[in-house]
């Protein structure tokens, strides 16, 4: 269990310095062409204003996740009993603040949790995971949103946000300045022109795979962090397996919170599946089931 945990950690920090390997590789490029004497104003712009946006989501984003799934928040136990019971006693036993709990009207099973740190989190369910889930399940889905809150994996998902932001406003201003820059050294070469062209097509599409890598590395850490709560994986395993039978899209879609959510809450297809922000279920209820067995 424990080593699941830091391999996962591993990973992500891998990722994370990749991603700003490639942020400080394009800045760099796109300077030494058009700023030889060792200007960094286009660097220096483009961090400051991608770490701007991701400063002003990073206290914005919980609220505005719960207004676009239409979450209604219960504020006693009478009103959803057994879910705030279950989410009293994991926040109880994981030593954490009880969270702000909200359910949302919706017949497809789902849950997620934001939050920036454990004392401004979230969690919400949906009226189709309630009906769907016993006990023990329920509680495997809960423990593994808040282990998203106790491993500040939405604090991640922000700064993954904001670089991914950096990296397309360096390959736009890059292409920018191949097509219209006006430069002694660089005026009309064609070869600037084509690494412009790969760099604006390229970049994206890699920062936009490293922050779905980022994000499906989180999903593992949180079903790890969830057994390691509940001493039971193979309750949350049972959970996704129903997750996976009776699953559906959310009526309230939105790709920018899909990877919130515990299972992908977005219509399927291939391209979805490319890009989907979970990785395959089957493979989580795998390692599930693995942890089990070493317990």
């Amino acid at each position: 269990m424990y080593s699941a945990i830091a391999r996962n950690k591993r990973n992500t920090v891998f990722i994370i310095l990749l991603f700003l390997a490639l942020i400080t590789g394009l800045g760099w490029l796109a300077n030494y062409v058009y700023s030889p004497q060792g200007s960094y104003g286009i660097l220096i712009l483009t961090v400051v204003v991608a770490s701007g946006y991701a400063l002003v989501q990073y206290f914005m984003a919980g609220r505005q996740a719960v207004a676009m799934s239409g979450g209604i928040r219960i504020t006693r136990k009478a009103e959803h009993p057994r879910l705030w019971n279950i989410v009293e006693n994991l926040s109880i036993t994981t030593g954490t603040p009880m969270p702000e709990i909200y359910v949302i009207s919706d017949p497809a099973p789902n849950a997620f949790a934001t939050g920036r740190d454990p004392q401004h989190a979230i969690v919400a369910a949906t009226t189709g995971l309630l009906e769907i889930m016993d006990d023990s399940e329920l509680e495997g889905v809960m423990a593994h949103e808040l282990g998203h809150v106790r491993n500040y994996d939405i604090r991640l998902s922000m700064v993954v946000f904001g670089l991914v932001v950096a990296v397309g406003f360096i390959s736009d201003m890059f292409l920018r300045m191949a097509f219209f820059g006006r430069n002694n050294n660089n005026n009309g070469n064609p070869i600037v022109m084509v690494f412009g062209l790969v760099a604006i097509v390229v970049a994206p599409l890699v920062a936009s795979m490293v922050q779905l890598a980022v994000s499906r590395q989180r999903e593992y850490l949180a079903d790890a962090t969830s057994a390691l709560t509940t001493r039971h994986p193979d309750a949350l395993a049972s959970a996704l397996a129903k997750l996976e039978a009776y699953g559906r899209p959310m009526r309230k879609q939105n790709s920018s919170m899909a990877h919130l959510w515990i299972a992908n809450p977005l219509k399927p297809g291939m391209m979805a599946k490319l890009f989907s922000t979970h990785p395959p279920i089957d493979e989580r209820i795998e390692r599930l089931h693995t942890m089990g067995r070493k317990f």
